[in-house]
């Protein structure tokens, strides 16, 4: 049994880790996995995180900082401590690619399943909002909208609004989740990833990088665009210069 001092568990750590923590446990009940089975597994954990905030407000005070400092706030420690407390073997990654963190940890946790990498992976990603310095430099950069409405896909876009939220699931082969009669919510048939490379700017989309990312997962997964019913789409309602 792992335990944490109160001060590195209350004061040192970031928010985001115990949630995390907290979110797997739960993830990893409802998949009916118990600590006996899964411990010293190769169980990967893929995380999805990129805000600091705590940490911002943790060095405002130098008195704050301690031994648990380092641990509690870097990213890389937000799956390394799950994969420690429940003596996962498999690989731990957080994952920062901004508002595709979560989605980038589901494909890569999908990859080390299918390179028999990880037996079992957990994949997920988590946000919380602190600070409100990233704010401030998005609204200056024309990203936030001003009446708290996103207006996505519409004429009317001028921004968008940040949000919180955390998320877990946990992952493993087909064949193995029908061989143990686990309840099955969904089955990922395949996944793709690319970077638009030059479009009209950083933050910009490129039309033509989207396309070969939709075409690539199609491949993947073995699925003809005709065949798709429902399609949930990633879009933050911030102007686009042509």
């Amino acid at each position: 049994r792992i335990e944490f001092s109160g001060r590195e568990f209350a004061l040192a750590m970031d928010p985001q880790q115990r949630l995390a923590l907290e979110l797997a446990w739960e993830a990893l009940e409802d998949a009916g996995q118990t600590l006996e089975d899964i411990n010293g597994t190769k169980t990967g954990v893929f995380l999805g995180i990129s805000s600091h905030d705590y940490y911002t407000r943790l060095i405002e005070n130098p008195k704050n900082l301690d031994a648990y400092t380092g641990s509690g706030n870097t990213h890389c420690m937000a799956a390394n401590r799950i994969s420690y407390f429940f003596n996962f073997t498999g690989p731990s990654l957080s994952i920062d690619t901004a508002c595709s963190s979560s989605l980038v940890s589901v494909h890569l946790a999908c990859q080390s399943i299918w390179n028999k990498e990880s037996d079992l992976a957990l994949a997920g990603g988590v946000q919380v909002i602190l600070a409100p310095w990233m704010t401030v430099s998005f609204a200056q950069a024309g990203f936030m909208v001003a009446d708290g409405r996103c207006k996505t896909f519409d004429s009317r876009a001028d921004g968008y609004v940040r949000s919180e939220g955390a998320g877990m699931v946990v992952l493993k082969p087909l064949s193995q989740a029908i061989e143990d009669k686990d309840y099955i919510y969904a089955v990922i048939r395949g996944s793709a990833v690319n970077q638009d490379g030059h479009s009209n700017g950083l933050t910009a989309p490129n039309p033509r990088a989207q396309e070969a990312l939709l075409r690539a997962a199609y491949h993947q997964a073995g699925v003809s665009p005709s065949q798709v019913e429902y399609i949930e789409a990633h879009g933050t309602g911030t102007r686009a210069n042509s």
